[in-house]
């Protein structure tokens, strides 16, 4: 009889901590045994040649998520897992929204029923807290947190969705409490409803003024307020899709004095700036997202916050609706301004295949960091670790083999999502992941489907020492 069910052999291992060579021995969907000569299994996998990685964590996408009358959000749970697999991801973390007036039981039941038997990659939930009612703060949220719902996000923008200073207090205030961690989308409302109406009002309505209607100073300005706001809680907050140098720097002060202020940035701050809104016609509707893509200075900038570590975890912000659709981008009213062109653009397939190629492959961060940027470090921040997010004895055997040599150029078709295009479209990669694998069974290999939808599993979560307060 095997030893063990699966052997990884010959391949270059790589944690957040360590580069060595070795085998892995797996069964029963974990690491059981690092080492050499580990004798025979019931598969071996050569890994020779190739990188041995944790599997990817993405904590911040949106699947199945409601956008508005009349638009509909292109990637479900399975196309959306199916492309997280295929960008070397085993883990996934969307939002469960509450709607006003709903409770955050009747928003996770419903958002449970779209995930059943539809994954291929394993799921866990962030809470997205829109009616921060008594009821919700004094009952609902802190039950929740002890049922593994232990991180929440609240928004400063959105119409139904901006909670006011008084209630962000009283967010922070129960996570203090319960021992989770608040999300925090950091931009003005107020701020960025005057500009669009007055960009309106002198007839600036293509996508590209979307871009203008949400300038660096409103995204600096709400970073500052969460940040200040949370050290009155003392509360541990992670500022999440930061787009700029400005409000890196809030980040990055705070910490500097010890407060427990977290940082996220995306793919779309590194490659993509705001010319890509000025494309002709509503091409630029494509690269709609909020904070919108700033400028090579602001890239550069985020590039400094990946390589010192202001920015912890660096995340897709996946958020896809069809281009060419009448219930997506070209919307009807979206043709008429940039106001109605759905906020957001996919991107788990391309996360890690970018950082790996503009990180890793060119010099900025070694394997090392980006393995901590791209997994366990995500882990450590959701309660996920050492259960996910590492290779080591104990684990979930999560592994994304990469061929580091690889190149090639992103287009729609490698993504496997159900939106009809990619903003990363045309540009080169050196490095690309050619086999994923989820609790010892492996989901894709060499660009072919190959797991089960269903397979993937939901997580609860523990509390993270993360998310813990300073006192």
């Amino acid at each position: 009889m095997p030893s063990f069910e699966t052997i990884i052999r010959g391949g270059t291992i790589a944690t957040a901590a360590d580069t060595f060579s070795c085998d892995i021995g797996i069964s029963g969907g974990r690491i059981v045994a690092l080492g050499h000569d580990l004798g025979d299994a019931g598969e071996v996998i050569d890994a020779t040649g190739l990188l041995v990685l944790p599997g990817g964590i993405d904590s911040h996408v949106h699947f199945a998520q409601p956008s508005g009358p009349g638009i509909v959000m292109a990637d479900g749970f399975e196309s959306g897992t199916r492309s997280a697999a295929f960008g070397g991801n085993t883990t996934v973390l969307p939002f469960c929204v509450q709607q006003k007036g709903q409770s955050l039981r009747e928003a996770l039941k419903a958002y449970h029923a779209e995930a059943d038997g539809q994954c291929y990659v394993d799921v866990s939930f962030h809470l997205v807290i829109a009616d921060p009612t008594e009821q919700v703060l004094g009952q609902e949220l802190p039950a929740l947190v002890e049922d593994g719902y232990t991180s929440f996000k609240v928004f400063m923008t959105y119409e139904g969705m901006a909670l006011t200073d008084m209630e962000m207090l009283e967010v922070m205030s129960v996570a203090r409490r319960t021992g989770a961690l608040v999300m925090i989308h950091a931009e003005n409302f107020d701020a960025i409803r005057f500009l669009v109406d007055k960009l309106e009002r002198e007839g600036h309505v293509e996508p590209y003024y979307h871009a203008i209607s949400r300038p660096i100073p409103v995204e600096r300005e709400a970073t500052h307020r969460a940040i200040s706001l949370a050290e009155i809680i003392d509360v541990p907050i992670m500022i999440v899709h930061v787009s700029n140098g400005e409000a890196m720097e809030e980040i990055r002060r705070a910490q500097a004095k010890g407060l427990k202020v977290y940082g996220e940035t995306c793919p779309q701050y590194l490659v993509l700036t705001e010319k890509d809104l000025e494309g002709l016609n509503m091409e630029g509707a494509k690269y709609v997202c909020s904070p919108p893509p700033r400028d090579k200075e602001s890239q550069e900038a985020c590039w400094r916050g990946l390589e010192t570590g202001v920015f912890s975890v660096f995340s897709s912000d996946h958020c896809p609706f069809r281009y060419d659709d009448p219930a997506g981008k070209l919307n009807p009213k979206g043709r008429t301004s940039f106001r109605w062109v759905p906020n957001g653009i996919p991107g788990v397939g391309a996360r890690l295949p970018i950082l790996f190629s503009e990180g890793v492959s060119k010099g900025r961060i070694d394997l090392n960091r980006f393995v901590a940027l791209s997994a366990t470090n995500h882990a450590k921040t959701y309660g996920l670790y050492p259960k996910k997010g590492t290779i080591a004895v104990g684990s979930d055997a999560d592994i994304a083999i990469w061929d580091p040599e690889r190149t090639l150029t992103l287009t729609h078709d490698l993504m496997k999502d159900g939106s009809d295009y990619t903003p990363y479209e045309g540009i080169e990669v050196k490095g690309w992941p050619v086999l994923t694998m989820v609790r010892g069974k492996t989901v894709m290999r060499d660009g072919e489907l190959l797991g089960e939808k269903g397979f993937g599993a939901y997580l609860t979560r523990e509390k993270s020492p993360d998310a813990a307060p300073r006192r």
